[in-house]
């Protein structure tokens, strides 16, 4: 062994040169990552633009959007290139600023995770300190913290990755120091960015659940002891079964996150922390395809869920397709409006 970094990463994968592997890549990444590109653009726009989506959840989960948009990009379709042309067609710099922003996406995906999961337990477990400190603005500043704190550290990776040239000419973007090296960086990531998030969560929404399901929600007494429900107890009972089901129907929707997050990360993570201690790493190229497709579909079907489990998501989205739909008839109509009458009158046929 010479010492050189023996690994898989996201920069730069040495891939088969078979058509039926280009095509394939190139087709299942496109779709993923378009779709996914779609999708988290949709979330961003609905909770920007609609006042009413404007809640600390949902903050976090524009953050994660964000995020997910990040890794498809950085990630998703430079393969894309990579597959087609059969090497790194982006130069240093591009080697190292997109491994910076897979690393960024990669990690900022996780703290916005593990941040709405600690609002999702304070909003739950303790609604009344709730109040107070889950609120917009609050979430604006932990979200700020989060992003500029994950920047910083993702600066490492510029100082370790670089173009590779091997003996057959082909180039890729690799790492440049030794295992010893990046070996303690990529143990620290798997469990500050993946351990640590799923352990947290396994945790909180334990929690979570015993209060919904098993208990009377804190700071919602129930009919035989509320004091204003006594006057009006069938109003009382009903609005707090509306209360208790949005909480859950949010609350299960933010789980099915965590546990595709946890799922979907688990074949590149596992294979990663294998090949970072075994003499002879494994970097079969249709096992790799899997793991990389894996990653873009965990980034990608976040709206997915949004839609399939929240009413506010799912009316938004409408919205804004009908918004979009709107946009393009007043369009044609102002064209048609600004057009000069012979023109008009002479419609398709006449040439310009």
């Amino acid at each position: 062994r010479d010492g050189s970094p023996s690994n898989v990463s996201l920069a730069g994968v040495p891939e088969s040169e078979s058509l039926e592997y280009k095509a394939v890549s190139v087709l299942l990444v496109l779709l993923v990552c378009g779709l996914g590109i779609v999708g988290n653009a949709m979330v961003v726009l609905v909770v920007l633009t609609s006042r009413h989506m404007r809640t600390p959840t949902n903050c976090y989960l524009v953050s994660l959007a964000a995020a997910d948009l990040t890794v498809l990009v950085a990630a998703g379709l430079p393969n894309v290139s990579r597959s087609l042309s059969g090497t790194w067609v982006f130069g240093q710099a591009g080697c190292r600023a997109i491994t910076y922003l897979q690393y960024l996406g990669i990690n900022a995906s996780s703290c916005s995770i593990s941040a709405f999961t600690l609002e999702r337990y304070m909003a739950i477990c303790h609604p009344m300190r709730a109040q107070a400190v889950c609120t917009v603005a609050r979430a604006k500043r932990i979200l700020a913290g989060l992003w500029s704190g994950t920047c910083l550290y993702c600066t490492l990776w510029l100082f370790l990755v670089d173009i590779q040239v091997s003996r057959g000419g082909y180039v890729q973007c690799g790492y440049r120091v030794k295992r010893e090296l990046y070996l303690p960086i990529y143990l620290f990531d798997f469990t500050v960015f993946y351990v640590l998030p799923l352990l947290l969560a396994i945790v909180l929404y334990a929690l979570i659940a015993r209060v919904l399901y098993l208990s009377p929600l804190p700071g919602h007494p129930d009919a035989s002891t509320a004091g204003p429900e006594r006057s009006c107890p069938q109003d009382g009972r009903t609005a707090r079964r509306t209360g208790l089901s949005s909480r859950k129907q949010v609350t299960k929707m933010l789980a099915v996150v965590v546990v595709l997050f946890g799922l979907l990360w688990m074949p590149y993570r596992t294979l990663v922390l294998i090949n970072s201690f075994v003499a002879t790493p494994y970097l079969n190229a249709w096992f790799l395809l899997f793991c990389r497709t894996c990653i873009y579909a965990n980034s990608a079907i976040n709206p997915v869920i949004y839609h399939l489990m929240s009413q506010k998501f799912r009316s938004a989205f409408r919205q804004l397709r009908r918004c979009g739909r709107a946009d393009g008839v007043l369009a044609g109509r102002s064209a048609e409006r600004e057009a000069p009458p012979q023109q008009k009158r002479s419609g398709s046929s006449r040439k310009l």
